[in-house]
């Protein structure tokens, strides 16, 4: 997520705003921690934790996305690492008070893997933040995912399901928010996921489903220049992330080891 890609529509607006939502709702649970963010991307989000944290190693997979977080974001606190997928974390045990894994989740095979790891560079009492997308707004009852990258996305049953056998204390939250707000994303994922159908099928072989996916991404229309900013009447204080809010975009997942 590169910021200033995103205030050249209102849909990628929404999705901007649902971002700073998430890392303003996990600034309670990293204020003076030792803070992993496990994907972190552009790094935008890991320089908004370090205002409050003692120290942020952030770590992804992907090595421009890495480069671009230490020409943007270099910062005393802020260490960036490039680790490979699948692979161990460069960390001993118990090294963090807080993991933070936002919209990563869905992008993992071997979640066992993911977890397991977290779980081991936690602290004793340490939390993990975890949010991912609610497949319950996104998807059909039975529908493969239509973004390309996710490998799955998940109901409340079953993202519980995968972190309670590892994990202790798991409380699932919901983001929603203002309703003129959600239903520009609402109305995004509905027209997508009808679009992407045929493909979406179960029964479509993963690789078939991103080959298909990818012709359909190649003939939308291009982005809008980062040049082209536009003024929208809301921001990130009209996405709420509380128990049981309906419609719900993302699963956020509290955590404790």
């Amino acid at each position: 997520m590169i910021l200033e890609h995103y205030d050249s529509s209102i849909e990628d607006y929404v999705i901007y705003a649902m971002h700073i939502a998430t890392y303003n709702f996990a600034e309670k649970f990293t204020k003076d921690k030792r803070v992993l963010d496990y994907g972190c991307g552009s790094g935008y989000g890991s320089a908004r934790i370090s205002r409050n944290a003692i120290h942020v190693d952030a770590v992804d997979v992907a090595e421009d996305a890495i480069a671009y977080a230490q020409e943007h974001y270099a910062a005393y606190n802020i260490a960036f690492h490039c680790c490979a997928p699948d692979s161990r974390l460069p960390f001993p045990d118990q090294s963090f008070d807080t993991v933070l894994s936002f919209q990563v989740f869905e992008h993992i095979q071997k979640t066992a893997h993911y977890l397991l790891e977290i779980r081991r560079v936690l602290k004793p009492g340490g939390q993990l933040i975890l949010v991912t997308p609610d497949r319950s707004t996104r998807l059909l009852p039975w529908q493969a995912p239509w973004n390309r990258w996710h490998i799955r996305e998940y109901s409340t049953s079953s993202l519980k399901k995968s972190l309670e056998p590892i994990f202790q204390e798991v409380d699932i939250l919901h983001m929603s928010g203002r309703k003129d707000v959600i239903e520009i994303e609402l109305s995004r994922c509905a027209k997508i996921k009808w679009i992407t159908l045929p493909f979406t099928l179960p029964f479509v072989p993963r690789f078939l489903r991103m080959k298909l996916l990818n012709v359909i991404h190649a003939l939308k229309k291009k982005r809008q220049p980062a040049g082209v900013k536009k003024q929208f009447n809301f921001d990130d204080t009209d996405i709420t992330i509380t128990q049981n809010a309906q419609p719900s975009l993302n699963l956020v997942a509290v955590v404790r080891k």
